[in-house]
C-alpha cells in the first residue's frame, strides 16, 4: 500500500498549517526590522479568518492591516482555487489554471503576512446565483469544509468579502454562497454534534464575531462612519518598521495575481473601510475589544509573555542576537503550556525569530530535484551560525525515511558546515501530485478522502528535515523542507520543490485528437524516465473498433530524465465516436499509465503534475475549404494547436511585423481571446486587418472584456456587455438558418450545441450596427435571449466575425460540434484555400 503524502500527518496541524510560506522558497531569512515586526506579533495572541470565494477576492489591504499591523494571525480561505477562470499569462485552464492561481495567493500570502486555506469546492465556472453554486457544488461537503477550517484555524473573528444577497446586477454565486456558507459555519462550528468526524482532530470553535467587509472599496465609496452595526479601520496606515503603508503592500500582494492580470499601483494615505458586525456579541470601538490577545488567555502564558517581552524591550537593531537568551528561555516556557493550539503556533513563529536573530543558515538540498520510490538520493547539508553565540549541530533527522545523520559539531561564528550525504527514498512513498487532484471528483467538487489534507493550499514538501541542535546549551530544533536548487546564469540561485515521480511516465503528445475522416493519423507519444536504465515496452490502450500500428514500441532510457519519441499510427472507426486513448509503460514487472506535466513561470515555484495518460479522441466529419490561416495570439490559448489537429496550417502572427500585404497568403486570419484587453499595438493592426477584410480576407475576432472606452474592433460599430451564457447545456437558437457558417461546407444542427464545457459564451455585445448578422441566440434559463454571441459582417469583398462563444475552451476539449462550426467561420467566403506565398507566412511568423 503506497503510504500518504506525508508520515504523521497528525502533525500537520502543528507543521504545516502554521506555516506562512510554501515550500521550495529560499530560507526564510529576517531582516532586523522583520525580526521587531515578529517579535512584536510574539506579544498577541488573537486570530482572523477572511472568507470569500476565488483567488483575488481577498480584500488584501485588510489581510495585511490585520496581519502586519495588529499581529494577528490572519488567513484567507478561498472556496475554491479559481480553476474556471481565464488565463492571461499561458494556455493552461482548468485545474492546471487552478494550480497556477494556487500558488499566485501563496506569493500574495509571503506578501501580507498570512495564510491560505481552501475547500475542495471547484471554480466551475460564472454562476448567475448560490442556487446554481450549490447545484453544482456538494453544499454539505462544502459546509463541512469551512467548519473544518474554522475548527482548525481558530479564529476569534471572520470577516466575509460578500454579502448574502443574490439579487445583485452582476453578483457571482460563488461570491454569494461563500457568506451564506460562513454564516451558516459561525452558529455550527461549536456544535460537537455537526461534523463529529473532525473532532477526532480538532475541536469545536466559536468565533467571537462575524463581520461583512462592505462595498465601499476604500475611498469614494459609502461612508458608513458612525453608524450602528459599523466598525470603521483606516487601512491607509503607514508601517515604519517595514517601510510601506497597506495600500503599498496590498498592491504588491494583488500583483502577486498575474494570471489574471491583477497588477496594480500602491496607494498612500488615510483609505477608510468599514465592517459590518452579523453575528457575535457586539465590541464597543473595536472588533477585538471584547477578545483577550495577550498571553492571559493560556494557561502559563505569563511566564512566556515576560521573557518575550523583556527581548523585544531589549532589542538592538545593531545586534539582534544579543535577545537570543531570553528568546530560548521564552522557547522552553513555552514548550511547557498545555494550550496545544498557540504552543505551535507561537513555537512556529519563535523558532524562525531566533534563527533569524543568530543569522543561522539551515538547509538541506538534493543534487537532483526528482527521486523515485527506492532510489539513493545524493544530499548535502549546510549550516552556518553567524553570531558569537555558542551553538552545536547534534543531529539531522529525516523522520520520513527514518533517517538520523549524527554530526556532533560546534558551529562557530560564520564557519560555515558542508557536509553530504544520501538519503534512500521509501519503496512505497506517494508521487509528489497535488492531494486534490490524486482521485477524480465530480464537476462541483474535488475528492479528498483523507481528513487531515482537506483545506491545505498545497501539499507538504515531499520530504522534511530537522535540525537537531544546542544554543548555549539549550535543545533547540528547526524543521526545513528538503529542497533542490541550481545556479542559473542570468537568475542566479533558483530553487525547485524536490517532488518523487514514477520511473516511468509516459503520455501523448496533445490533450485532444480530432480524426476529421477516414484517414489513419500519427499519434505521437513521449517517453521519459524518472530514473537509471529503465526499459520496457510502451502501447496505447485503445476502445473497440480503433486500431493502432503498431502494437508496442520497445523502450531502453539509460538515463534520468530521458525522453523517447515514439509514433503510432491510429486508425479510427468509420462512423462519429468520441472515447478515450490511454498510453501503459511496462517496467520492472509493473505497469504505469502517468505523464509528466510541468508549469514553470518566474514568480511561482515550478510545479510537477502526474495527470493519467488518458487523451481524448474524436472521430467526427469535418469539411472544409479553407487551408492556411494566421494567429494572433492574445492572453494566450490553445486554438492553434486544436486547428492543426483537423489539418489547417496555422502560423502565429507577430503583431510588431503585420502589414495589409503580408495577411494576403491566409485565408483566414484569427484572434485570440482578449487582444484589445492585452496587446496595447492592437490599435495599429486593426486598420490593417480591416484592409485585408476589404480585399477578400476572413478576420475572426474572439471574446474580449468590456472595456470603458472600447476600441474599433470590427468594420462597423458593436458594443461588448457583460452578458454570457453560463450553463453550457443552454438552449441555442439558429437565428439565420441560411447563412454561410450554418450551411456549409458542415450542416449545422442542434447536434452540434451538444457536449459543450463549462459555458456557453462570454461577454456577448449587447448593441451592433445593422451590418452585422447575429447567427445564434442563447441564454441561461430565465432570462432574455443573447443574439450578440456571434456577429458576422461582410466588409468589401471579405468577412469580419466577432464571437463571444467559447471556442478557446471548447475545441482543446475536443467538442465535436464547435470544430464544425469554426470551420464553418474559417471557410466563409472561400470556396477553395489559396496558395499560400510561402514566404510571406515565414515573415509572420512570431
Amino acid at each position: 500500500m503506497k503510504r500518504t503524502l506525508r508520515p504523521l500527518l497528525v502533525s500537520l496541524i502543528a507543521i504545516t498549517f502554521f506555516s506562512t510560506h510554501s515550500f521550495s522558497q529560499a530560507p526564510r531569512k529576517l531582516n532586523a526590522a522583520e525580526i521587531k515586526a515578529a517579535l512584536n506579533k510574539l506579544e498577541v495572541l488573537g486570530s482572523v479568518l477572511y472568507v470569500a470565494a476565488h483567488p483575488d477576492d481577498e480584500n488584501t489591504r485588510l489581510i495585511g492591516y490585520m496581519s502586519l499591523e495588529k499581529n494577528l494571525r490572519a488567513g484567507y480561505m478561498a472556496m475554491t482555487r479559481g480553476d474556471g477562470g481565464q488565463n492571461l499569462i499561458g494556455t493552461e485552464i482548468r485545474e492546471y489554471l487552478g494550480i497556477i492561481r494556487t500558488q499566485e495567493l501563496l506569493a500574495a500570502r509571503r506578501q501580507d503576512g498570512s495564510e491560505q486555506f481552501f475547500t475542495r469546492a471547484n471554480d466551475f465556472g460564472f454562476s448567475k446565483n448560490p442556487d446554481e453554486t450549490f447545484n453544482t457544488w456538494d453544499r454539505e461537503d462544502a459546509l463541512a469544509d469551512v467548519v473544518w477550517n474554522v475548527r482548525r484555524f481558530r479564529p476569534d473573528v471572520m470577516i466575509a468579502r460578500f454579502d448574502t444577497t443574490s439579487g445583485r446586477p452582476g453578483m457571482h454565486g460563488h461570491h454569494t454562497a461563500s457568506a451564506l456558507l460562513a454564516l451558516e459555519a459561525f452558529d455550527i462550528a461549536n456544535d460537537p454534534n455537526v461534523y463529529p468526524e473532525q473532532l477526532k482532530y480538532v475541536e469545536p470553535w466559536q468565533p467571537k464575531g462575524l463581520y461583512w467587509n462592505t462595498y465601499n472599496f476604500g475611498r469614494g465609496g459609502a461612508d458608513h462612519e458612525g453608524k450602528p452595526g459599523y466598525y470603521t479601520l483606516d487601512f491607509g496606515t503607514y508601517n515604519e518598521l517595514l517601510g510601506k503603508s497597506y495600500g503599498e503592500i496590498a498592491a504588491l500582494s494583488s500583483s502577486e495575481h498575474k494570471s489574471q492580470g491583477f497588477g496594480r499601483m500602491s496607494s498612500r494615505g488615510e483609505n477608510k473601510e468599514f465592517l459590518m458586525r452579523w453575528k457575535g456579541e457586539e465590541p464597543e470601538g473595536d472588533i477585538f475589544a471584547n477578545i483577550d490577545q495577550t498571553w492571559n488567555r493560556v494557561k502559563g502564558g505569563k511566564a512566556v509573555e515576560r521573557l518575550i517581552k523583556r527581548a523585544n524591550q531589549n532589542f538592538d537593531f545593531q545586534n539582534p542576537s544579543t535577545i537570543v537568551s531570553d528568546l530560548l528561555q521564552a522557547r522552553e516556557a513555552l514548550l511547557k503550556i498545555e494550550d496545544k493550539y498557540w504552543k505551535n503556533v507561537k513555537l512556529k513563529e519563535l523558532d524562525v525569530v531566533i534563527k533569524s536573530a543568530m543569522g543561522l543558515y539551515l538547509e538541506v538540498a538534493a543534487r537532483a530535484y526528482s527521486a523515485v520510490p527506492g532510489e539513493e538520493v545524493p544530499i548535502y547539508f549546510e549550516a552556518i551560525n553567524r553570531t558569537g553565540i555558542q551553538a552545536s549541530l547534534k543531529s539531522i533527522n529525516i523522520p520520513a525515511l527514518g533517517k538520523r545523520i549524527s554530526v556532533n559539531k560546534a558551529l562557530a561564528n560564520n564557519k560555515r558546515l558542508l557536509q553530504n550525504d544520501t538519503m534512500q527514498i521509501a519503496t512505497d512513498m506517494a508521487y509528489s501530485q497535488p492531494y486534490w487532484l490524486v482521485d477524480d471528483g465530480s464537476l462541483g467538487m474535488y475528492r479528498v478522502d483523507d481528513q487531515q489534507m482537506i483545506g491545505l493550499a498545497e501539499n507538504p514538501a515531499a520530504i522534511s528535515a530537522t535540525f537537531e541542535m544546542e544554543i548555549d546549551n539549550i535543545p533547540y530544533s528547526y524543521e526545513t523542507d528538503i529542497i533542490y536548487k541550481r545556479s542559473d546564469r542570468v537568475k542566479g540561485e533558483v530553487y525547485r520543490p524536490f517532488v518523487i515521480t514514477p520511473p516511468v511516465m509516459a503520455e501523448i503528445k496533445e490533450s485532444v485528437l480530432i480524426f476529421p475522416d477516414n484517414e489513419p493519423k500519427t499519434v505521437n507519444v513521449v517517453v521519459k524516465s524518472g530514473r537509471t536504465n529503465v526499459k520496457g515496452r510502451v502501447s496505447l490502450n485503445l476502445p473497440r473498433g480503433w486500431k493502432s500500428n503498431p502494437a508496442s514500441v520497445d523502450y531502453d532510457l539509460k538515463s534520468k530524465n530521458q525522453e523517447l519519441s515514439v509514433t503510432f499510427s491510429v486508425l479510427p472507426p468509420a462512423r462519429p465516436e468520441e472515447a478515450y486513448i490511454g498510453v501503459n509503460a511496462t517496467y520492472n514487472g509493473k505497469t504505469y499509465d502517468r505523464g509528466l506535466k510541468t508549469i514553470e513561470y518566474d514568480h511561482i515555484p515550478v510545479q510537477t503534475i502526474f495527470p493519467k495518460s488518458n487523451t481524448k479522441v474524436v472521430r467526427v466529419d469535418i469539411q472544409r475549404t479553407s487551408q492556411y490561416v494566421g494567429y494572433i495570439m492574445g492572453s494566450g490559448d490553445a486554438i492553434p494547436e486544436s486547428l492543426e489537429q483537423v489539418g489547417y496550417t496555422v502560423t502565429l502572427l507577430d503583431p510588431n511585423t503585420i502589414t495589409a500585404e503580408s495577411l494576403e497568403a491566409f485565408d483566414a486570419v484569427i484572434v485570440g481571446v482578449r487582444a484589445y484587453n492585452t496587446i496595447e499595438r492592437m490599435n495599429v493592426v486593426q486598420p490593417r486587418l480591416m484592409e485585408y477584410v476589404k480585399g477578400g480576407g476572413t478576420v475572426i475576432n474572439q471574446y474580449n472584456t468590456s472595456m470603458r472606452n472600447q476600441p474599433d474592433i470590427g468594420p462597423y460599430p458593436f458594443q461588448i456587455s457583460r452578458d454570457r451564457v453560463t450553463v453550457e447545456e443552454a438552449q441555442v437558437t439558429i437565428l439565420a438558418p441560411d447563412h454561410p457558417i450554418i450551411n456549409g461546407p458542415n450542416k449545422i444542427t442542434q447536434k452540434d450545441f451538444e457536449g459543450w464545457v463549462q459555458e456557453r459564451g462570454l461577454y456577448f455585445p449587447n448593441k451592433w450596427d445593422p451590418k452585422y448578422t447575429p447567427i445564434l441566440s442563447s441564454n441561461d434559463p430565465g432570462e432574455t435571449p443573447k443574439d450578440g454571441g456571434l456577429l458576422v459582417g461582410k466588409y468589401g469583398e471579405g468577412y469580419f466575425i466577432y464571437s463571444g462563444y467559447s471556442w478557446f475552451r471548447e475545441l482543446p476539449a475536443g467538442v465535436p460540434g464547435a470544430f464544425r462550426i469554426f470551420t464553418n467561420m474559417i471557410s466563409i467566403g472561400k470556396e477553395k484555400p489559396k496558395n499560400a506565398n510561402l514566404n510571406s507566412v515565414e515573415n509572420n511568423k512570431k
